[in-house]
């Protein structure tokens, strides 16, 4: 915990670009402060690596398509992890275990690491090794253009190239390519994940958001108020709250909010999550209002559970159910079409509470594919550290692809 510790205190610079914003930087200078790449001191040079952690690791450059480098941390799973005491360097460079080693690997979701705006992966490599290490992951942590030892300048349309430089390579591995993957993107890295998912929707199999934002313009208000009235001046928009819209609703999304975000407002990510679940329109226009759900994911459901399908399969007969699916209709007497009811069994919430404090308080909800997990005392650099964020990753990866009982060996 103490490596999670020096990260969370490490990162302080992702305030910087969304506190510092004046009148006459907003828009010539908004790059230079949007990311701030070279904090902390020492981020463009020194960068740590995951052997520093005892874990191994390819350096993996990559050309993007407008010819700019980029540096990967990739680790890629082993049937047994090194250190583990199972394994020796002899079996390593046994050619069978090689192949068990690939096969395993295969078999493990990939994530994509997007980190924030401030520091390099070095300084996420205490993140990934929770990944790697415990959720037997397949992790490749990606050094946006600018950042680190990357070539570059970073700006939005640079990290959308980026990031699908990753994602194409990651879908290109003879090993990885057949691996489900995963985004996971803390404040702007939430934004690149989001954007990425748009674009490639059958590529992208689940995302896992902490502390990012609907907009940079839409941020503006709150982190600048005296600055609302020229927010149209920013040109890097990380329009997530529209971007979301073109994710399929089947893809499974987590939530990781803290509460007490000073930099990025917990309303954004409430608007995230409603907007994921069809609350709301991206424009925060109120869409609808699914029965028995708030608009607030710390507000109580009136529902106690899902409603049950409709199942009837009685000897090959073709029932009333079938009949209604084939014309589209549902079987519920509701005149609704399948679609509908559909609709709304994938926005209708329901929420977990815990006593903390002698107080009732809510820690999750869930809808069908989305995953909503707030931190009461959470800011914006250290939601990472609070009690149950990695139990809650760790649950959310493990429902989607459940680690195999072998992997324990």
């Amino acid at each position: 915990m103490t490596s999670l510790q020096t990260f969370a205190k490490g990162t302080f610079a992702s305030a910087v670009g969304l506190t510092t914003l004046s009148l006459g930087l907003l828009y010539y200078g908004q790059n230079y402060l949007i990311y701030p790449a070279a904090f902390p001191p020492g981020s463009r040079t020194d960068v740590p690596t995951p052997a520093d952690h005892g874990l191994p690791y390819e350096d993996v450059t990559l050309d993007t398509s407008d010819g700019v480098k980029i540096k990967c941390f990739l680790l890629v799973q082993r049937r047994r992890l090194l250190g583990s005491g199972s394994e020796t360097k002899e079996q390593n460079n046994n050619v069978d275990t090689a192949e068990e080693d690939r096969k395993f690997a295969s078999s493990r979701p990939t994530v994509l690491m997007f980190h924030g705006n401030g520091g390099n992966i070095g300084h996420r490599v205490p993140l990934a090794r929770i990944f790697y290490s415990k959720m037997r992951c397949n992790v490749m942590l990606v050094s946006y253009r600018g950042y680190g030892e990357s070539e570059g300048s970073p700006s939005e349309d640079g990290l959308t190239i980026d990031s699908q430089t990753a994602l194409d390579f990651v879908r290109a591995d003879p090993t990885l390519g057949s691996t489900k993957v995963l985004c996971y993107g803390q404040s702007i890295g939430g934004a690149v994940s989001i954007s990425l998912a748009a674009r490639n929707p059958d590529a992208i199999y689940a995302l896992i958001l902490e502390n990012t934002f609907l907009s940079l313009p839409r941020l503006i208000p709150t982190a600048i108020p005296w600055l609302s009235p020229f927010s149209w001046l920013c040109h890097q928009k990380w329009d997530s709250a529209n971007a979301l819209v073109k994710i399929p609703k089947t893809t499974p999304i987590l939530f990781l909010s803290g509460v007490q975000d000073e930099i990025v407002p917990h309303e954004h990510m409430v608007g995230l999550w409603n907007i994921a679940i069809g609350k709301i329109n991206p424009d925060g226009t109120l869409k609808r209002t699914a029965s028995g759900a708030g608009s607030d994911p710390g507000e109580k459901s009136a529902t106690d559970g899902p409603k049950e399908d409709t199942q009837t399969n009685v000897d090959g007969v073709t029932t009333t159910a079938n009949l209604a699916r084939d014309h589209n209709r549902s079987p519920s007497g509701s005149g609704r079409t399948l679609a509908e009811e559909e609709e709304d069994a994938d926005s209708k919430e329901y929420v977990e509470y815990e006593m903390e404090d002698d107080k009732e308080v809510m820690v999750s909800k869930r809808t069908r594919y989305r995953v909503w997990r707030q931190f009461e005392n959470g800011t914006h650099n250290d939601t990472c550290i609070q009690p149950r964020y990695w139990q809650g990753v760790w649950t959310f990866i493990d429902n989607l692809l459940p680690l195999p009982v072998e992997a324990y060996d």
